[in-house]
């Protein structure tokens, strides 16, 4: 991609601990049915997608606990910060999606809110939930890889 199209999608919000807890098979992007100030707030990078979750009930996929905090200015006029929000999907990813979720342990998990082209996007991970010993080998994974980068770091230092 060039610059200006990786400036065009800047994240507002991560949800960083959605790798740690899920095995992520696959991903989606979907358009978030947002409030004028909810959009004011994820531009000042004010969200968090903690605990939150996707879930498809009669044909539509809701984003559910996500959470946009209510934007300074626009108070008066403010919006619930943990409602739930419609997102935006084509009929045969929807269905898709809903039959993929119907298997055992499956969960569509928002990895990041970002925007793109002026537009908010959600990305959806459909993921399978981790166990504690999955976690701690992913923990010990990332504590491997990073000594060999220390070791290849130090080696070009010296």
């Amino acid at each position: 991609m060039d610059k200006a199209r990786l400036a065009a999608q800047r994240d507002a919000v991560v949800n960083r601990k959605a790798r740690h807890d899920y095995f992520i098979d696959e991903t989606v992007e979907a358009g978030l049915v947002l409030t004028g100030s909810e959009v004011k707030s994820l531009r000042a990078g004010k969200g968090q997608l903690k605990d939150s979750y996707a879930r498809v009930e009669r044909g539509e996929v809701w984003l559910v606990n996500a959470h946009i905090s209510e934007y300074g200015p626009a108070a008066q006029f403010g919006h619930d910060p943990t409602r739930k929000r419609k997102l935006l999907l084509h009929r045969r990813e929807i269905d898709r999606l809903g039959g993929k979720l119907r298997e055992k342990g499956l969960t569509l998990v928002p990895l990041r809110i970002y925007f793109k082209d002026g537009r908010a996007k959600v990305e959806l991970g459909l993921g399978r939930g981790k166990k504690l010993y999955d976690k701690r080998e992913s923990i010990k994974a990332r504590e491997m890889r990073r000594e060999v980068e220390r070791a290849r770091a130090h080696r070009r230092d010296s």
